[in-house]
């Protein structure tokens, strides 16, 4: 018989495992770790090094006296790598240091190392417990959330056999999946199959005090986008657009881009070629409702998405958005999933884009999205999922 765990109503010692601090998956584990710490949990983190700038450093300078279980950064690369198994074993020391009950992982790589490791720690256990060595250690169970991650790649793709295929083995040493959109559960079954282990659907969430509306400044530009500077967030067809749809509206149109990330170069590059019509103006990253005010209509132009908050977060401050139709964004559309734009399509976003700002398409009625929202995307409700997930997860390996 394993060693009891303790019941996540109890004190639990919980390490969320992740590669980037940056964006969805580091907001998704913040406010975890406020929830947790707040039941009276002992909490940590295990993160990459190299990914985040400033912002991200105030972000987890805040984060840190929360967890009791410390914080570790090791440089971890995005791709596979022969420095993974580095990585590995120096985790290895790190985790089994920190007796965790739980291991969350989050996203593909940290999933990789946790899962990993914790099948390891278990084993260790269990070969102390046949050799009667006396020694007790922890048995944690693994938790995954794929955040997307693995699911975007494209079937037919040599790399996308090649990470699905790694799912699907890693699932075997995984207690329980946690999906955070109703289409990531879906898209992880169409491409990696019907999963072994027990599954939870748990969709993100957000604080009551973010409910508050907010309007934009006097000067807020035409249009707003918010978010990780790369293609696959659709930020190169979003700036593409704009001499469109100045051109359909006969005016000058400006817009505003907050964040950072590997192809900013290249989209600055791009915005000093659109021509006298289209202003665009570049920040740094910077807390989100601030940066709602920047801008009249918040424009989120992926080609792949999990369950996006920045959506979640505009649309509870009762800001407009005009979005693409991808990943979890048509559940929080629910009724309103008809307003959404087809993805990886410049003339559809040139046509949404020039219909809203010239008032000649109906946009959905936000103010009702705003109340929606708030009905169904709690972080407390997230939060006591989460919990739910874990106790299902300890009671399956008892």
């Amino acid at each position: 018989m394993a060693p009891s765990s303790p019941s996540p109503s109890e004190e639990s010692r919980i390490l969320h495992c992740f590669r980037s601090p940056v964006g969805g998956i580091f907001r998704h584990v913040r406010d975890l770790i406020h929830q947790q710490v707040a039941q009276g949990h002992k909490v940590g983190v295990i993160c990459d090094s190299n990914t985040g700038g400033e912002f991200e450093e105030n972000l987890l300078a805040e984060l840190e006296p929360y967890l009791e279980l410390g914080l570790f950064r090791i440089p971890m690369d995005r791709s596979i790598s022969p420095r993974d198994l580095v990585v590995l074993f120096k985790l290895y020391g790190k985790i089994r240091a920190v007796s965790a009950d739980i291991l969350h992982s989050h996203g593909a790589k940290g999933g990789a190392y946790a899962r990993l490791i914790g099948t390891l720690l278990r084993r260790a256990d269990k070969r102390n417990r046949a050799g009667q060595s006396g020694k007790t250690m922890r048995r944690p169970v693994r938790l995954y959330c794929p955040h997307g991650g693995s699911v975007h790649y494209d079937q037919t793709t040599l790399s996308g056999r090649l990470y699905f295929g790694l799912e699907r083995i890693l699932e075997r040493f995984t207690d329980r999946l946690v999906f955070v959109s109703a289409y990531e559960r879906d898209s992880y079954f169409a491409k990696i199959g019907e999963a072994y282990c027990p599954h939870s659907l748990v969709r993100n969430g957000l604080n009551e005090e973010e409910f508050e509306p907010i309007n934009p400044n006097k000067d807020a530009s035409d249009l707003l986008y918010i978010g990780m500077m790369r293609d696959l967030k659709g930020v190169d067809l979003f700036l593409s657009a704009l001499p469109q749809v100045a051109q359909k509206l006969d005016r000058p149109i400006t817009a505003t881009l907050v964040g950072d990330g590997p192809d900013l170069p290249d989209y600055k590059a791009l915005a000093a070629k659109l021509g006298d019509q289209v202003e665009t103006t570049f920040h740094t990253p910077m807390p989100v409702r601030e940066a709602f005010k920047l801008g009249k209509a918040l424009v989120v132009p992926s080609r792949a998405e999990s369950m996006p908050y920045i959506v979640l977060e505009a649309l509870a401050a009762s800001r407009p958005v005009l979005a693409t139709r991808v990943g979890g964004i048509p559940e929080i559309f629910a009724e309103n999933a008809g307003a959404l734009i087809e993805p990886d399509d410049v003339n559809a976003l040139v046509n949404a884009l020039s219909g809203y700002l010239g008032g000649t398409v109906k946009a959905p009625d936000f103010e009702k999205m705003h109340q929606s929202v708030h009905q169904n995307f709690s972080a407390k409700a997230m939060s006591s999922s989460i919990m739910s997930a874990y106790q299902a997860a300890l009671e399956g390996q008892n």
